[in-house]
C-alpha cells in the first residue's frame, strides 16, 4: 500500500508481533497500545497495513473493530479484500472456516462506512450458493444498512427463489428489503403473506419479516398490503397475528380499527386478545378498556390486563396535574 507518511509500517506491525509466531493474545496487546503512540491518521495507515499481512484470524477481528472505529475511506477496499478472501489462497480449509466469523464482522464494517461503491462485492457474496450462510446473511444485512437501491432487485430474488434452501437467509433478505423501503418490495413481501404454511414450519418466521419490513416501509396503508395483514389474522402461527395487529396498528387504513376489533372479540388466544385490545386502546381511548372490563364476552384475565392499564392512565394523569 502507498504510504503517505513517514512511518515505517512494516516495523510497527513486526514490533507488534504480526509477522511471527507471537500467540494472538499479544499481538492483539500491542496493537491497542499503538493508540497511545500515535495520531488518528497515522493509526488508519497502521491498521490499513495490518490487515493486508495479518493472517491470524483473532488479530484480523481486532484490526476490523480497529478500522471501524474511525471509519476511514481508505480501509474500505482492505474490508473488501478479506471479505471476498483475495489475500487468503493459500490458506487451508480449515483455516478458511474460520474466517468466517472475520468476513461477518467485517461485512458489517463495510456497511458502516455506508458507500455505495462496495455493493456489488455483497451481492456478488450474497448471491455465492457455496458461500458460507453466515456471510450472506451478513452481506444481505448490509446491503440493506446502505441503502442503495440497487441491491433491491437482487434481495427480492433471493426471497422469490424457489431453489434457494436458506429460510434465514430469505429472512434477512426481506429485513433489507425493510430498511431499503422500496415500492418494487411490496408484492413480493405481500406474496410471502399470502403463502399457506403450516405453524411448525420456518416459514412461519418468514413471515413476521416480513410484516416488520412492510411496517418500517410505510405500505401497510396499500390495498393489497391490508387484505394480506387482515387475512394473517387468521395465521395458525401466534406471533404472525401478534404483528399483523401492530402493523394494522401502525397503518393508517380506514378499517384497520375495525379489523382489530374483530380480532379481539373472536382470536381464541388470550395473548392476541391483548395485543389487540392494547393496540385499539393505543390507536382511540380508554373506552375500550371500560368495554372489555364490563362486557361478559371477555376473559378474566383479559380484564385483569384492561384494569391494569386503565390503573396506569389514571395514575399518569394524577402525575401530569401535580
Amino acid at each position: 500500500m502507498n504510504n503517505g507518511t513517514n512511518l515505517n509500517l512494516k516495523m510497527i506491525a513486526e514490533n507488534c508481533g504480526l509477522f511471527s509466531n507471537t500467540e494472538a493474545g499479544v499481538v492483539i496487546d500491542n496493537i491497542n497500545k499503538l493508540s497511545e503512540k500515535y495520531s488518528s491518521k497515522d493509526l488508519v495507515d497502521i491498521y490499513n497495513y495490518m490487515l493486508i499481512h495479518a493472517k491470524q484470524p483473532e488479530v484480523i477481528m481486532q484490526l476490523i473493530r480497529c478500522v471501524d472505529e474511525y471509519r476511514d475511506p481508505s480501509s474500505l477496499e482492505y474490508l473488501v479484500d478479506i471479505l471476498l478472501l483475495r489475500n487468503t489462497s493459500s490458506l487451508d480449509e480449515e483455516t478458511k472456516e474460520k474466517y468466517n466469523n472475520v468476513r461477518v464482522m467485517c461485512a458489517r464494517a463495510i456497511a458502516n462506512q455506508k458507500n455505495t461503491d462496495v455493493v456489488s462485492s455483497l451481492l456478488y457474496c450474497l448471491n455465492n450458493k457455496d458461500e458460507h450462510y453466515r456471510v450472506r446473511l451478513a452481506c444481505a444485512d448490509a446491503l440493506g444498512r446502505i441503502g442503495d437501491r440497487y441491491a433491491v432487485a437482487p434481495l427480492v430474488e433471493v426471497i422469490n427463489d424457489e431453489d434457494e434452501k436458506s429460510v434465514y437467509l430469505k429472512e434477512s433478505a426481506v429485513s433489507a428489503l425493510g430498511l431499503l423501503g422500496d415500492s418494487r418490495a411490496v408484492d413480493p413481501l405481500v406474496s410471502i403473506l399470502e403463502t399457506k404454511q403450516g405453524i411448525m414450519d420456518k416459514f412461519t418466521f418468514l413471515k413476521e419479516r416480513a410484516i416488520e419490513a412492510l411496517t418500517k416501509m410505510g405500505f401497510c396503508d396499500n390495498e393489497r398490503v391490508f387484505r394480506a395483514l387482515k387475512n394473517s389474522l387468521s395465521d395458525e402461527s401466534i406471533q404472525v397475528r401478534v404483528n399483523a395487529i401492530e402493523a394494522l396498528m401502525d397503518s393508517d387504513h380506514p378499517r384497520a380499527f375495525e379489523t382489530i376489533k374483530k380480532c379481539l372479540e373472536n382470536d381464541p388466544d388470550i395473548e392476541v386478545k391483548k395485543n389487540a385490545m392494547i393496540a385499539l386502546y393505543n390507536m382511540s381511548d380508554r373506552s375500550i378498556l371500560d368495554e372489555v372490563i364490563n362486557s361478559p364476552n371477555y376473559p378474566d384475565s383479559l380484564k385483569v390486563e384492561a384494569v391494569s392499564i386503565l390503573e396506569e392512565y389514571e395514575n399518569d394523569n394524577v402525575e401530569d396535574e401535580e
